[in-house]
């Protein structure tokens, strides 16, 4: 069994990374993201304060927006725009979740698809699906160059089961590995027997939030595991959907909870930033 290492792949992405903001910067262009947080949602605050960190060490402009709770959609609306306009600015990312007076897919939807970094405006999702170069949501882009770092990437003739369907994950990744020519059998909360499903599975994602979700006997031997679930035991553990500890006696190659796909989360957010700056020049 291989662990597919994300922290380590991350770190190596964030360092080219910087040698290429560098070399934007040596050319008088600079590259900033600006994250737009609503609330005082503690998860929120870590996830940006991650992001800004990153940021700091790539060479990568960040601007924080914070606002309010009740700030009304219509004020979002107005410092989006000003975002899209701003030519600093060449990602933007709206941190959800947002409060329930704010209707999501609209605020999305208003984000400039060129500097829509999260890869979650329709135009960049109708990219992704049909093999278009666009922006692929983070986490399924992070999973991918995880397949490629290892040479796992090649899926013609292979069965890819994902097993959640959230526009964030489940839905794009289905889509990256169908572009990838894998046969992919998406699974959700109403799929029946599930475990007939996983069984067939060579290269098997979980992103649903269910500690020990995927048992060892739902797995069959030498699958390719890509864990994005993150869940918080009592005693302050963070663990996967999968148990690990059975199910990587059976997987060929299996990533951490936590130093697997989370890393790479951030390092495409990077990634996908610095990809808008060079567009726009």
């Amino acid at each position: 069994m291989v662990l597919l290492d994300g922290k380590s792949l991350a770190n190596e992405i964030k360092d080219r990374l910087k040698n290429k903001v560098d070399d934007l910067n040596n050319r008088d262009i600079t590259v900033g993201l600006a994250v737009v947080l609503v609330g005082e949602d503690p998860a929120s605050h870590l996830y940006v304060s991650m992001k800004k960190r990153a940021c700091d060490y790539v060479g990568i402009d960040s601007y924080s927006l914070q606002f309010d709770e009740n700030i009304s959609e219509d004020k979002l609306i107005e410092e989006i725009e000003k975002l899209n306009s701003d030519s600093r600015i060449d990602g933007i990312l709206v941190q959800l979740p947002l409060p329930k007076h704010i209707n999501t897919d609209k605020i999305l939807s208003l984000i400039d698809p060129a500097k829509d970094v999260d890869g979650f405006h329709p135009e960049n999702v109708g990219k992704i699906v049909t093999g278009l170069d666009g922006f692929a949501p983070c986490t399924p882009l992070g999973m991918v160059r995880l397949l490629e770092k290892y040479n796992l990437d090649d899926l013609r003739g292979k069965n890819a089961v994902v097993v959640g369907a959230s526009n964030i994950v489940g839905k794009p990744i289905a889509a990256l590995l169908l572009n990838l020519n894998a046969t992919v059998d998406i699974c959700h909360i109403y799929t029946d027997n599930l475990k007939e499903h996983t069984l067939k599975a060579d290269i098997l994602v979980v992103a649903v939030g269910k500690e020990n979700l995927i048992t060892a006997d739902m797995v069959k031997d030498g699958a390719v595991i890509l864990d994005v679930g993150i869940n918080k035991r009592e005693d302050g553990k963070i663990v996967g959907d999968v148990d690990f500890d059975e199910v990587s006696k059976k997987a060929s190659y299996i990533t951490p909870v936590p130093g697997g796909v989370g890393p790479m989360t951030i390092a495409m957010l990077l990634e996908n930033t610095v990809k808008s700056a060079k567009q726009k020049v």
